[in-house]
């Protein structure tokens, strides 16, 4: 078997043997091309700040939308905009963790940390689920008083032109969050766009409630903010769905698919036994077992190694390392590696 840790392909943002910002292997050509080298801005950098600005914008654009919506519900004492009202400035506060979350993964590894902050985005993803249920609670206690309390609405031309902006509003951040998300493989910052669009949605709840005030239907306000809690509460359950499963290491299946292809592909390899990949904030990071001749040398399979981490780096998006490890095509994958069953303390017996 070929010494694993000395042909294991470098991360491509470069924390390797030869030092922060510089590819493992070398100065070759592929290091050039993808910005490795010292005093070249790295594209972690470069998403990461667009990632900032596309926050600081849907923040000013929620937090203006929710107050022209607040004006309006002191005149009228609509509770089903207060509802939209209390969850666009939840949406808007939804800002501040994601913008530390990004901030944090422009810090480079350090001793302790040795992978970045990238995880400080999933942390993010569960401040955000949290604001969003806390808003939602707020709504439907409010609406439901209504309810057992009613008292009457005024301004209805009023609510329907807040309702109308708040649809406007939600709808511009929702486009532009999930363009940019998309640019930069950001989840957070793509299942903050949809939360954004259905949220532009439930505003038109209000002008339905406005409308059935209108037609001498008071309960209607209540009810229509009680719609918009509910449909706060779908976003809550798509949002933790999301964003548990990056916590818990979980890929898209297609990703381990389309990087088992790619590595199979590369001239010389003739087996690909194990792919793992996780994302880290809005990087990937890949580790793939692959299998070669045993007649090769050592110097030989490395350079095999190097061919699949390049051909990896060039056509998987947003991944940011591949570890790549090499066997003799006779004694692939790793349970010809593990040894016999054995036990630490009183933890389960387990082998390697």
């Amino acid at each position: 078997m070929v010494d694993r840790e000395n042909i294991q392909g470098s991360p491509s943002k470069g924390y390797g043997p030869h030092g922060q910002g510089e590819h493992a292997h070398g100065t070759h050509g592929h290091a050039a091309r993808h910005g490795h080298r010292h005093g070249i801005v790295d594209p972690t950098i470069t998403t990461t700040a667009r990632g900032l600005w596309a926050i600081k914008w849907s923040f000013v654009a929620l937090f203006v939308t929710a107050l022209l919506q607040l004006g309006v519900v002191i005149l009228s004492h609509s509770v089903a905009l207060l509802a939209d009202t209390i969850h666009n400035f939840g949406d808007a506060a939804t800002a501040i963790p994601l913008g530390v979350a990004f901030l944090f993964a422009r810090r480079p590894p350090s001793r302790r940390f040795t992978f970045g902050f990238g995880r400080v985005e999933d942390l993010a993803g569960l401040a955000v689920v949290l604001t969003i249920t806390g808003s939602a609670v707020v709504a439907a206690y409010v609406a439901i008083q209504r309810l057992v309390h009613p008292h009457p609405v005024s301004h209805l031309g009023a609510i329907v032109a807040a309702s109308i902006i708040g649809f406007l509003g939600n709808e511009a951040v929702a486009i532009f969050r999930i363009r940019v998300g998309k640019q930069i493989g950001s989840a957070a910052l793509i299942a903050d766009g949809y939360h954004a669009r259905t949220d532009g949605w439930t505003s038109l709840a209000v002008l339905v409630g406005a409308v059935g005030v209108h037609f001498g239907y008071p309960m209607a306000d209540p009810i229509a903010g009680l719609v918009i809690t509910a449909a706060i509460l779908g976003v809550v359950w798509g949002s933790v769905k999301m964003v548990f499963s990056r916590i818990l290491d979980g890929v898209e299946p297609e990703v381990i698919d389309q990087v088992r292809a790619i590595a199979s592909e590369v001239n010389g390899v003739t087996g690909v036994t194990n792919v793992r990949a996780r994302w880290l904030g809005h990087r990937l990071r890949a580790e793939v077992n692959i299998s070669v001749g045993p007649e090769l040398t050592v110097t030989s399979a490395h350079e095999i190694a190097k061919a699949v981490e390049h051909q990896l780096q060039d056509d998987v998006r947003f991944l940011s390392g591949a570890i790549i490890h090499v066997d003799p095509a006779t004694d692939a994958g790793e349970s010809k590696h593990r040894r016999r069953p054995h036990v630490h303390d009183d933890l389960q017996t387990h082998s390697r």
